[in-house]
């Protein structure tokens, strides 16, 4: 099976880590060589962050577990890239 290389991952997390610590915790990960966080939306309890790992041979129950032990969920995924490389997308006629 092809490797995962990038997952864009929907999250909820709480305000505790703050955001900067979430994505370091996440980079932490063995498998991971790379991660962005971007808040979304920020109410009272909770901050809406897309996340997005890179890394040569991603596992999706990993990432789960890591963001849950912080106190994250992670509601959807939205994007992944499989293969030899990460494929970029590109605006096609059906855009």
């Amino acid at each position: 099976m092809a490797p995962v290389r990038r997952l864009v991952l929907d999250v909820l997390k709480p305000h505790d880590p703050p955001l900067v610590e979430f994505t370091e915790r996440v980079a932490d990960l063995d498998a991971v060589e790379g991660a962005t966080s971007s808040l979304v939306e920020l109410d009272r309890e909770v901050q809406n962050a897309k996340l997005t790992v890179e890394g040569s041979a991603l596992d999706l129950p990993t990432l789960e577990d890591r963001v849950e032990s912080l106190g994250g969920t992670v509601h959807s995924v939205d994007q992944v890239s499989c293969g030899d490389r990460v494929v970029e997308d590109r605006e096609t006629p059906q855009d």
